[in-house]
C-alpha cells in the first residue's frame, strides 16, 4: 500500500518551532514534488510550501521567513521546519505528492491523513 504518513504536530506556545515529517512508502519509483498544506477551521486549503527532488522550494507569502521545507530523497521524506510560530499557523498540516511514480510505472497523487499544530498561550 502506497502512503504518506505525517508526524510532530501538536500544541505550542507563540513564538515556538515544531518540526513536521512526512515519509512516503509502498513501490515507489521516485517522488518529484513533495509539499505541505494547510486547512485551518471554516478556511480552505492552502499551500504553504513545496520542493522538488532537484531541491527547489516554494513558499506561501506567510511562511516566507519562518518556514523551511526539506526533504531526504532516499528516505522518501520531506520535513517542514516551523519557527516564530503564530496563532494563525494552527491548522490541520497536510502533506501532499501530487505525482508519484510507482514500481509499476504508473502515477499516482498521495496525501497525508494531517496533523494538528495548535499555537496558543
Amino acid at each position: 500500500q502506497v502512503r504518506l504518513v505525517e508526524s510532530g504536530g501538536g500544541l505550542v506556545q507563540p513564538g515556538g518551532s515544531l518540526r513536521l515529517s512526512c515519509a512516503a512508502s509502498g513501490n515507489i519509483l521516485s517522488i518529484n514534488t513533495m509539499g505541505w498544506y494547510r486547512q485551518a477551521p471554516g478556511k480552505e486549503r492552502e499551500l504553504v510550501a513545496s520542493i522538488t527532488s532537484g531541491g527547489s522550494t516554494n513558499y506561501a507569502d506567510s511562511a516566507k521567513g519562518r518556514f523551511t521545507i526539506s526533504r531526504d530523497n532516499a528516505k522518501n521524506t520531506v520535513y517542514l521546519q516551523m519557527n516564530s510560530l503564530k496563532p494563525e499557523d494552527t491548522a490541520v498540516y497536510i502533506c501532499n505528492a501530487p505525482s508519484v511514480v510507482l514500481t509499476t510505472l504508473r502515477s499516482r497523487e498521495l496525501w497525508g491523513q494531517g496533523t494538528l499544530v495548535t499555537v496558543s498561550s
